[in-house]
């Protein structure tokens, strides 16, 4: 009797390049955070991470504002790790120049190249490239629909209304194995599904908040879509803020002040009161915020993805000011500890 093959589970980093807490109390530039990411990166893979995933931001809080150029420094440093952008806003984009930059990056990596797609969940970037946030929708439908032509790798012809006109153009570098890895970060609206679904693009849900079983009907929707499209089914994957530590005590104690400052400065630009410690407190107990010891974390991430039939997690670490060495101790504890377990867990063991 044939055994039943258990799917390919990917667990990865993901960073927008917070500034971090210097030894002396004070912060990190950001030349030192954008390598400190780097250097974050190398013990990444040393200790058994499968990804490294990286924002772009354009924002005084986060030092990295173009994922590919420090993903191709750390391409320089590692052998094993896949690069991914997490997201690139393609709305504010060239998808022409996106495809090159990555496949550039997909050639100095051998190949570990990913971009995870999506439209935002800051428009900073909006303006700051002359674009107008009235066509927020259409200048994503736009650019995601011209994006998937330039994937195939063969002459372009196009007519847009956002975008410039492309008459049987051929776009440059080719990949090496003529794919170039691409997702959808979806934050959890139905159009945003079907639309991934539609591209034939995997999809990678965004989850910073609220119980993470309430995307279960997102990810129905999608294998739904995905087959009444005629396509082959993709993995799904998500992405959630954490911290571990070596206790459940000392993560809890040690996360709330940072992740409170982080939520509390998001949350004035967009209307949210500021963040409690029960509501902290909840968030780790039943929500989206992974915080506690390995095994804690372990369990709640193995009991996530199951939920969503996710087959990637990517934890968002230094989430907020975190200190340098809090941070370097996470990631060794995420590697060692964590993933291990959730394979565990997953595998039903």
């Amino acid at each position: 009797m044939k055994k039943d093959t258990q799917p390919e589970y990917i667990f990865g980093l993901d960073s927008f390049g917070d500034l971090a807490a210097k030894k002396d109390g004070t912060m990190t530039n950001y030349a030192e955070a954008i390598r400190l990411v780097i250097k974050e990166s190398v013990l990444a893979e040393k200790v058994g991470i499968d990804a490294i995933t990286l924002g772009e931001h354009h924002r005084a809080d986060f030092a990295i504002s173009s994922p590919e150029m420090v993903l191709a420094a750390i391409a320089s440093k590692t052998k094993r790790i896949k690069l991914a952008s997490g997201v690139t806003v393609l709305s504010s984009d060239d998808p022409v120049r996106v495809f090159e930059r990555f496949s550039t990056l997909d050639a100095v990596s051998g190949g570990r190249a990913q971009i995870i797609l999506g439209r935002g969940s800051f428009t900073e970037s909006f303006p700051l490239f002359g674009y107008d946030l009235r066509d927020y929708e259409e200048l994503f439908e736009e650019k995601i629909e011209l994006f998937s032509k330039i994937l195939k790798e063969e002459p372009v012809s196009w007519q847009g209304t956002h975008t410039q006109s492309l008459d049987a153009a051929d776009i440059f570098p080719k990949t090496e194995s003529g794919k170039l890895e691409t997702l959808v970060g979806v934050g959890g609206s139905p159009q945003s599904v079907i639309r991934a679904a539609a591209y034939d693009f995997p999809l990678m849900f965004a989850i910073i908040g609220g119980s993470p079983e309430r995307f279960t009907p997102y990810a129905d929707l999608y294998k739904r879509a995905v087959a009444e499209f005629g396509r082959t089914p993709h993995p799904i994957g998500m992405h959630s803020p954490g911290f571990i530590a070596d206790t459940d005590e000392e993560a809890i104690k040690l996360a709330f002040p940072w992740f409170k400052e982080q939520m509390d400065r998001v949350g004035k630009t967009r209307g949210w009161a500021p963040m409690s410690r029960e509501h902290f407190l909840g968030e780790v107990k039943h929500g989206s915020m992974y915080v506690g010891a390995p095994e804690t974390v372990a369990q709640k991430i193995a009991a996530a993805m199951k939920a969503i039939g996710a087959t990637r997690f990517d934890l968002v670490y230094g989430f907020g000011p975190v200190p340098i060495k809090a941070r370097q101790r996470m990631i060794e504890l995420y590697g060692t500890k964590v993933i291990p377990r959730v394979r565990e867990l997953l595998a039903g063991n």
